[in-house]
């Protein structure tokens, strides 16, 4: 969510609102009573996953930190770092939590499942210690799910505990993603089913990503959910050209033969490197000719003059004419994510180019590569896929990656820093994902952090996704490889000057990405009363819901970006 909670605000009763939630009523100590007994409101941001890889959740973090000036403790693993702006919070407080060690291959078998036991039990531990002994009691807990196991059960007894509101934001079915390795069938993930749906029908309120999903909930689960739509947090946006040179310098080692083969990319690659020369002749112009032999250590620097994608001279910074197509997609690298779709349209587009241009097959790589080089463009670009992400599939697709003989297609894996990858976006011509959900329910972040760059997308097709890309106005969708490869063609036709379809998504994307941050006049109230939770569209006031006040907590009077207020979705 890129949104930003804006203030946190408690309607208070005569009566202690804290000791009757700890009582019986669901009501929370807040704001003003923290004032009484002179502390700042306080939040628990729980994650039992790497937190530098939940997004989601560290916008969250930040938007109670900075819009309801609350002191944030976000518990989780660690891993990936977080975004700079959550490190750099100094009322964000960040404790990691030890990761259970993955299960040694010698083990033998008949020890594996008290091992797969006795990994929640001590997880359900740690959680507890955390939870109840290594952070202040906060005002209010907010838990990630997934995982479901053991981490509803933990966050549900530590609110009650330290009689906190309990509240759980549904990423996804956690029991659908177990179910891609056992099947649905499965009677472990019949109970995992049933132990997420009990304990999240405990929870004092609930958002969820999707209005599938929100559906879901109420009709088969009985738990009441708001909607709270994913939007690009401030650092996601259109990047400078002076931006996108100093990325590609950067990572220009990553994109110059990161597998010792030569591509459509690295062949010839001229980098002119700026030295300072201690000398009456002052700074020294040096050009490297890189050649396309196999092996070859490409030499970087943070000067360099001319990119694969952007040149720089007489200190005007320009794209390349005859640049490749940058397209970008972000992957967790597992089953529910088919790389196998990308590469088979790679090859799909490779092939379908040379025989529009009827090119003989018989014509040498280094031919067609050098015509390229010395500036001759054609109908169709040379495509260059990033794909960045870390998962267990990786190696796999790397080494099929390197099997591939692709003429004008060239793909390059890497994992970016929280401050890079947002450049990344915002300096490619294409998005594309491969997300597909285990539940169909959810919908993925990776999407709304590319239309917040202006990133136009394709995405694979599947059930609540339309929620998001709008076919035709920001992106388009694709159920084979064979579509996307027509997709590309259709796109990436003319590039870069006349393709006018990219150009209509781009302009699509770019209007949904700046009207997350226009102020529209709208605001959202969230508010707990039982086990309601009740969004509340107010034209700009900060008035209650017809609860009785001493029930009442607004979590959220409005959510904003950069002190704007977001539309809420209709």
């Amino acid at each position: 969510m890129g949104g930003k909670f804006s203030a946190l605000k408690i309607l208070e009763s005569n009566n202690s609102v804290k000791a009757n939630w700890c009582n019986c009523d669901p009501m929370i100590a807040g704001r003003e009573e923290a004032k009484k007994i002179g502390r700042r409101g306080r939040a628990a941001v729980v994650v039992l996953g790497d937190i530098g890889r939940s997004p989601r959740m560290q916008y969250h973090a930040l938007s109670l930190a900075r819009q309801a000036s609350l002191e944030v403790d976000i518990i989780a693993y660690g891993g990936s770092e977080p975004h700079s702006a959550v490190l750099q919070n100094q009322s964000i407080h960040i404790h990691k939590m030890k990761q259970w060690p993955p299960v040694p291959r010698g083990l033998p078998n008949m020890l594996r499942p008290f091992v797969l036991l006795l990994k929640p039990l001590i997880q359900f531990l740690m959680l507890l210690w955390f939870l109840c002994v290594k952070i202040p009691a906060p005002d209010i807990f907010i838990v990630q799910n997934p995982p479901s196991v053991p981490t509803l059960a933990a966050v549900k007894l530590a609110s009650w505990l330290r009689c906190s509101t309990f509240i759980v934001d549904w990423h996804n079915f956690g029991y659908t993603l177990l179910a891609l390795s056992l099947g649905r069938s499965s009677l472990f993930v019949t109970l995992y089913r049933w132990f997420e749906k009990h304990y999240g029908k405990m929870s004092n309120g609930s958002l969820c990503v999707t209005r599938a999903m929100q559906h879901e909930l109420a009709q088969n689960w009985g738990i009441k959910a708001s909607v709270l739509y994913d939007q690009p947090p401030e650092f996601f946006r259109p990047t400078s050209p002076e931006e996108k040179h100093q990325l590609f310098c950067r990572i220009h080692d990553y994109l110059i033969q990161p597998y010792g083969l030569g591509d459509c990319t690295s062949y010839g690659n001229v980098v002119y490197l700026i030295i300072s020369v201690e000398a009456e002749i002052g700074s020294t112009l040096i050009q490297d000719n890189h050649s396309h032999c196999a092996g070859m250590v490409p030499m970087m620097s943070p000067d360099l003059k001319e990119t694969l994608f952007t040149a720089w001279f007489s200190d005007d910074i320009s794209l390349k004419q005859n640049r490749p197509a940058l397209i970008v997609s972000s992957t967790s690298w597992t089953p529910d994510e088919d790389f196998g779709i990308l590469l088979e349209a790679a090859v799909m587009y490779d092939r379908r180019v040379a025989a529009f241009l009827n090119e003989d097959d018989s014509t040498g790589d280094d031919i067609l590569w050098k015509e390229i080089y010395d500036g001759k463009q054609f109908l169709y670009p040379r495509l260059l896929f990033i794909i960045t992400g870390k998962g267990p599939e990786k190696e796999k697709y790397e080494e099929k990656i390197r099997k591939l003989h692709l003429k004008r297609v060239a793909f390059r894996t890497m994992w970016l820093s929280a401050e890079d990858y947002p450049l990344l976006l915002g300096s490619a011509d294409l998005g594309v994902c491969l997300h597909t959900s285990s539940s169909g329910l959810d919908l993925p972040m990776k999407v709304v952090d590319m239309f917040g760059c202006g990133l136009p997308v394709c995405a694979v097709s599947y059930s609540c996704i339309e929620e998001l890309v709008k076919v035709g106005k920001n992106g388009l969708l694709f159920s084979s490889s064979s579509e996307l490869a027509d997709e590309l063609l259709m796109l990436f036709k003319g590039f870069p000057d006349n393709c006018n379809a990219l150009k209509s998504l781009r302009n699509g994307a770019l209007e949904m990405g700046s009207s997350a941050r226009l102020s529209l006049g709208g605001s959202i109230d969230l508010c707990f009363c039982c086990n309601a939770f009740e969004v509340c569209f107010l034209d700009c006031k900060l008035v209650a819901s017809a609860i009785p006040p001493a029930k009442v907590l607004t979590v959220m009077e409005q959510l904003t970006l950069d002190g704007a207020p977001i539309q809420p979705f209709p």
